[in-house]
């Protein structure tokens, strides 16, 4: 996808909050024990839900350059129908759906309890703010457009 209107020229400073968010997630990452392949299958899922194209390129890079199997990568758009994922990584992909989809009702109560069997409240939402925060860029790539294929690992470390 052509890039439409360059956002980061147009307004760094809104670019600028979400990457601070990106940082800040990054750093309760390390704290909270949580694993950041668990992070880069949020990005993935809602990526592939929300058909970014720049996005799921970024992150596939991303996961594959912290160990993440190409088998998983290939199979996470039909994660309930393999063995591959933990069921923490399973309980991480439905809420990821659910948010992403933005569900409401008794399924995202079940959801939250079955998260609540793997995190602490202050995991929960971390993990719910990653969600958020890749929607966010998905967003702004649906918007304004993007060069698919042009990310480089490590490229806004």
């Amino acid at each position: 996808m052509p890039v439409k209107l360059n956002y980061l020229q147009a307004n760094s400073e809104a670019v600028k909050l979400l990457m601070q968010i990106e940082i800040h997630l990054k750093n309760q990452v390390k704290q909270a024990n949580l694993d950041i392949t668990l992070i880069e299958l949020i990005k993935m899922r809602a990526s592939q839900i929300n058909q970014c194209a720049y996005c799921l390129d970024m992150h596939s890079k991303d996961s594959r350059a912290q160990g993440e199997t190409e088998q998983r990568l290939y199979t996470l758009s039909a994660w309930r129908q393999t063995e591959f994922f933990t069921p923490q990584e399973q309980a991480v992909l439905a809420w990821t759906e659910a948010l992403t989809q933005l569900e409401h009702g008794p399924q995202v109560d079940q959801l939250r309890a079955q998260m609540q069997l793997y995190f602490s409240d202050k995991q929960i939402v971390d993990i719910t703010l990653a969600i958020c925060t890749i929607n966010s860029w998905n967003r702004f790539v649906a918007a304004f457009g993007a060069e698919v294929g042009s990310y480089q690992v490590g490229q806004y470390n």
